[in-house]
C-alpha cells in the first residue's frame, strides 16, 4: 500500500531519454463535453462485470474513477476505469484476456508506477492498469469522492473542463494538452481534498 507522502504528492516524471509511453499515439480531435448521463453508472457496471469475468482471480481491485463516476459533473463520453492487478509489467498474466475482451493498449509507462491505459476498441472506456503500491488510484477516488461532496469544487471543475476543450479544440490538440490545461484547477482541488480527508493539514 503506498504512504501518505506518495498520495499527496505528484510525481511528474518525464519518459527516460529515448523512451516513450505511447503503444497507439493520440490523434488531435475535437474534444465534446456533455452533461452528466444517468446511464454512466449502468454502463460502468457493464464494463466492471465484463472485465472481471475475463480476467478472473487476475482482478485484485476495480472501480470508476474520473468525471462519468461523479453525478453531476460534465464529462467527455468516456467512462475512466482503475484496475489493480499484481503486476502490470507481467502483461502475459492479464492482457491477452483484456484483447480478447476488446480492449488495446495505448500507453505502456514502466517508468510512473508501471502504468498502462487500455481503450475500449470503440473509445468509450480508459482502463488504467496498475499495481498494489501504486499511489494514483487512491488520488483518484479521493478526488471523485471529494467532487461528490463539493458542490463548489465541483462546478469550479466543470468549468475549467469545458473551458480547456474548447481551446483544445480550437487549436486542434490532443487529449493530453486538453488535459494539462485543466492542471492547475486539478492540483488546486486535490490540496482542499487531502485537507478534508485529513491526509494533509494545509489550510484550505
Amino acid at each position: 500500500m503506498p504512504t501518505v507522502r506518495d498520495i499527496t504528492t505528484f510525481f511528474d516524471v518525464d519518459p527516460p531519454p529515448g523512451e516513450s509511453p505511447w503503444v497507439v499515439a493520440p490523434a488531435a480531435q475535437p474534444i465534446d463535453i456533455v452533461e452528466f448521463d444517468e446511464e454512466w453508472p449502468a454502463l460502468y457496471a457493464e464494463q466492471e462485470s465484463q472485465i472481471r469475468r475475463h480476467l478472473g482471480a487476475h482482478v485484485l481491485d476495480i472501480a470508476h474513477v474520473g468525471s462519468t463516476s461523479v453525478p453531476g459533473l460534465p464529462s467527455k463520453q468516456v467512462l475512466d476505469i482503475d484496475l489493480i492487478v499484481a503486476d502490470p509489467s507481467d502483461e502475459p498474466a492479464w492482457l491477452p484476456a483484456l484483447t480478447d475482451a476488446g480492449f488495446v493498449l495505448t500507453v505502456r509507462e514502466p517508468w510512473w508506477f508501471e502504468h498502462r491505459c487500455l481503450k475500449a476498441s470503440d473509445q468509450s472506456v480508459n482502463l488504467h492498469v496498475f499495481g498494489p503500491d501504486a499511489a494514483e488510484p487512491w488520488k483518484h477516488r479521493i478526488f471523485r469522492d471529494h467532487l461528490r461532496r463539493d458542490e463548489h469544487d465541483r462546478m469550479l471543475y466543470a468549468d475549467a473542463k469545458r473551458a480547456a476543450a474548447s481551446r483544445a479544440t480550437e487549436r486542434r490538440e490532443t487529449v493530453m494538452e486538453y488535459n494539462r490545461r485543466k492542471q492547475k484547477v486539478i492540483r488546486e482541488i486535490y490540496a482542499r481534498a487531502f485537507r478534508a480527508t485529513g491526509l494533509t493539514d494545509e489550510p484550505r
